[in-house]
């Protein structure tokens, strides 16, 4: 049986689920190192701590969310390669990723002054809370070269449809992380600084077990590590691995100027709105948790599609995230409507902000089915490497939802907002699906 063959006969609803629940029980993991982190910080009288926390997490999260193509561009391409049966083409893939992110990170870390000035001079905190942020940050950006490396890693996992693993290798990192915390701040009392050196060593120990288990999974696989040097710098693939990085990078800097603006907007109308939208994008990332995990798994397996030129597999593939993330989405409304006033009290104990938030509850309702589309196409687009097509759409988009704010928030104010918010979600999923015969192209 040809490769191109098995995928059609082993690609089933139960295998997407099987892909895409261990990668949404690992998104899942991640806030609760967030939780703990501020609980262990929390207790120790000092409020400027928790400021801090928040601040260098939040500096750190951009950094990574921006180079985030290390690890999206490295699913598509190794997914490819693997689809096509190109054993060396796949090995390549991930060195080529591998060398950029340990230059990126490298770079990161003689710029590290200049990066903090920067952060800091964009960054209104009080003298105790940019004092311990910065503290967190020289600690931290020891592990940036480490950090990226991980994307890679996962990128390279994920492309080989090992979902199971990357939710194991979270698991170690939020859990070294949590007991660490634990150690060096409660027991050591070691404050802010201990947060970071608990993160630093956390991210050295997964990611030393991650290139592990990726060369471990490498030798198996494809018997040797080795790939000859003459594909490796092969001009065409190293050019084709930048331009796909350099798309996916102007697609997500987009992507994070929409939703700050959005924050920013919502602060504009006081105290009790900016916490209001502040507890609605909870929901709204919650929910983006559970359909992220069909998006993964779009990518690697639209990806092998796209390499074995399997036309049947990448309609299929279509169809049941489609089918799966649909009933996700319905459900996580449902949810949310009937559990929403109690969630919101959870929340938070202001009484104005209850009332405010419950006004606008039934946009977050309403938001995992309007943005599930524009999730589950771009993990399409993410594996078939239509990286140009994605970032042209996210730009008209971005334009779009400017548009939409600036011609409905005036009339309707926050409501006016949230609705720019969901024609952003639309429009991105259209824009995608008109480039989706690219994709289908990529096939042929």
């Amino acid at each position: 049986m040809t490769f191109n063959n098995a995928i059609d006969t082993t690609l089933t609803r139960k295998r997407v689920l099987y892909l895409a629940w261990p990668i949404i029980l690992s998104n899942i993991s991640a806030p609760l190192l967030g939780l703990v982190d501020t609980a262990v910080i929390g207790n120790l009288n000092n409020p400027a701590l928790i400021g801090a926390i928040a601040i260098g997490a939040m500096i750190f999260s951009f950094i990574y969310w921006g180079f985030g193509f290390l690890r999206m561009g490295t699913t598509g391409l190794i997914a490819q390669s693997r689809g096509a049966e190109d054993n060396d083409g796949a090995k390549a893939a991930f060195y080529r990723a591998l060398i950029i992110a340990v230059s990126i990170g490298s770079i990161l870390l003689l710029l590290q002054n200049v990066l903090a000035g920067f952060a800091f001079s964009v960054i209104e905190g009080s003298p105790a809370v940019e004092e311990a942020a910065v503290t967190y940050f020289n600690i931290r950006i020891w592990s940036a070269p480490l950090s990226l490396i991980h994307l890679v890693l996962m990128g390279y996992l994920l492309a080989h449809q090992k979902s199971t693993t990357i939710l194991w290798i979270q698991l170690l990192l939020n859990g070294t992380n949590i007991v660490l915390d634990f150690v060096f701040v409660a027991g050591f009392g070691w404050g802010v600084a201990g947060i970071a050196a608990a993160t630093v060593i956390a991210e050295i120990v997964t990611t030393c077990v991650g290139v592990y288990i990726v060369f471990r999974h490498m030798r198996c696989s494809y018997m040797t590590i080795a790939v000859p040097m003459s594909i490796l710098k092969d001009i065409q693939a190293v050019l084709k691995t930048l331009r796909i990085n350099r798309d996916i990078m102007i697609r997500t800097l987009s992507l994070i100027f929409a939703f700050a603006w959005f924050t920013n907007e919502g602060a504009k109308s006081g105290d009790i709105m900016l916490a209001t939208n502040a507890i609605l994008m909870q929901f709204v990332a919650f929910s983006a948790f559970f359909l992220d995990g069909y998006a993964l798994a779009a990518e690697s397996l639209v990806g092998t599609a796209v390499g074995a030129k399997n036309r049947s597999g990448l309609d299929r593939t279509l169809r049941y995230i489609n089918e799966l993330g649909l009933v996700t989405a319905i459900i996580l409304s449902a949810i949310f409507f009937l559990a929403g006033p109690a969630m919101i009290d959870l929340l938070t104990n202001v009484d104005e902000v209850r009332n405010t938030t419950r006004t606008y509850l039934l946009w977050v309702v309403a938001a995992p089915v309007i943005s599930l589309w524009c999730y589950l196409l771009d993990g399409v687009f993410i594996g078939a490497t239509c990286t140009r097509e994605m970032r042209n759409a996210m730009v008209f988009s971005l334009m779009a939802y400017l548009a939409a704010w600036y011609l409905l928030a005036p009339v309707f104010l926050n409501h006016g907002l949230w609705l720019s918010l969901h024609v952003y979600f639309v429009v991105r999923a259209l824009t995608l699906w008109y480039y989706l015969p690219n994709v289908r192209a990529r096939c042929t």
